[in-house]
C-alpha cells in the first residue's frame, strides 16, 4: 500500500477494508519517514504491531 493512501485511511471515520497477513486490521497511525503502519487486528486492539507499508493490502 503506498504511504498517501494508508494516510487517508487512517485518517478517515470510514473503516476501510485493509489487511495484514489475511487479517483485518485497524490503521492507527502512518510513519512516513519509516514507510511504516501502527495497526491492530479489528478483534484484538491490544495486539498492535508496527509493520511495513508493502505488508498491508486494502479490500476493494
Amino acid at each position: 500500500m503506498n504511504k498517501q493512501r494508508a494516510q487517508e485511511i487512517a485518517a478517515s471515520p470510514v473503516m476501510a477494508h485493509v489487511s495484514f497477513n489475511n487479517q483485518r486490521i485497524y490503521i492507527q497511525h502512518v510513519d512516513e519517514k519509516n514507510a511504516t503502519a501502527r495497526i491492530y487486528p479489528i478483534d484484538q486492539p491490544e495486539n498492535e504491531l508496527e509493520v511495513s507499508l508493502n505488508e498491508l493490502r486494502e479490500l476493494i
